[in-house]
């Protein structure tokens, strides 16, 4: 008994391994890696608040950002960019992590207090047993007012293991990546105006406390009994036209060469196979998008494409009408029946996953 334990737990990392290839194969999620250019910490980032809680490996390549009840800690580039792809491998506190956020940005709100540009990709931690969450966001010209947020689940445990997540920025498009796959494209459109983020940005990452709106709006805080709560970075990347941070305004003949050399990169190409991907990890991961969710947006923001098969998956809330779950879709249709059949009528619930 004791020996097929041990062999089951040495086998344990072979078989989530295999599992990942295999759900990646049967989504058609690529895995061919971007040919990027790596950056040590010194190189390219300061430390931005909570210096104690941000540890540099020995080599420079790998950072780590801690939570504690103290402080938590954020690093900054050192340098500002008119577009770029920004990049990291990220890995995730495990165990109980509700309350808490990390987030990989980029942003200008230290320079344009009331009119500031960002994109976001924020990971929402989550009680023990359940699985972190992230969401996609993105403001122009302050447009705070006007978010544009997607909510999604993975298709792995990020805290196990590092991944890769990214942002490209350009004049023309912003796209979110996971690894190699694309997850959210937002083309530009001349009806979005300001909305559109067009003024340097810096990237940012930190962990942070959440605790008021991050888990199950803010059901669950924080745990410091858990604490330090570790996220690790390593594999930093920073494509772009990098200005210095006190320079408001891109050199735009400079920006224009930096422009077209960032975008005959393979990161900036969605191929048909990434596309499929995208759609699929959407169909089965996004379980909110403000595109649908008419309630707060009566008229369609201009940049959304709507997918008539996906809207029916929506509620007007933006929210999936079933959880994403196929055995509580498959509950609710029973009841429903059921209460119909007693002349009641059912409205759908909805369920924050």
């Amino acid at each position: 008994m004791i020996m097929g334990r041990l062999q089951s737990e040495k086998l344990a990392p072979f078989f989530s391994l295999l599992f990942f290839f295999f759900f990646s194969w049967f989504f058609g999620f690529s895995t061919a890696a971007f040919n990027l250019s790596i950056l040590s910490f010194d190189e390219g980032y300061s430390p931005l608040f909570g210096d104690g809680n941000l540890v540099r490996s020995p080599d420079g390549h790998s950072v780590r950002l801690l939570l504690d009840v103290y402080t938590g800690s954020g690093f900054i580039s050192s340098s500002m960019y008119q577009h770029g792809f920004f990049s990291a491998k990220i890995k995730l506190p495990s165990d109980y992590t509700a309350g808490i956020v990390v987030a990989f940005y980029t942003s200008n709100g230290d320079v344009y207090q009331k009119t500031h540009d960002e994109l976001d990709i924020e990971f929402l931690g989550n009680i023990e047993g359940k699985p972190w969450r992230f969401q996609t966001n993105l403001y122009g010209n302050g447009s705070t007012n006007r978010g544009r947020e997607e909510r999604y689940r993975l298709w792995f445990d990020p805290s196990k293991e590092f991944h890769r997540y990214s942002i490209l920025w350009t004049a023309k498009n912003i796209i979110f990546y996971v690894d190699e796959v694309p997850i959210r494209e937002v083309v530009r459109n001349d009806e979005m105006g300001g909305d559109y983020p067009s003024k340097p940005m810096s990237l940012y990452a930190t962990i942070w406390d959440a605790s008021s709106w991050a888990t199950n709006g803010g059901k669950n805080k924080v745990d410091y009994r858990y604490a330090p709560f570790i996220s690790e970075f390593k594999e930093l990347v920073l494509d772009g036209c990098a200005m210095d941070p006190i320079q408001e305004l891109p050199d735009a003949a400079a920006c224009s060469v930096t422009d077209t050399w960032l975008e005959s990169h393979d990161y900036a190409v969605i191929t048909p196979a990434r596309r499929a991907a995208m759609r699929k990890f959407r169909q089965h991961y996004m379980y909110y998008s403000y595109c649908y969710d008419t309630l707060r947006y009566p008229v369609t923001p201009p940049e959304c494409v709507i997918d008539p098969t996906e809207r029916q998956r929506f509620q007007d809330t933006g929210r999936l009408k079933f959880g994403g779950s196929h055995r509580k879709q498959v509950r609710i249709t029973r009841a429903r029946r059921k209460r119909r059949s007693r002349g009641a009528s059912i409205s759908n619930e909805q369920t924050d996953m």
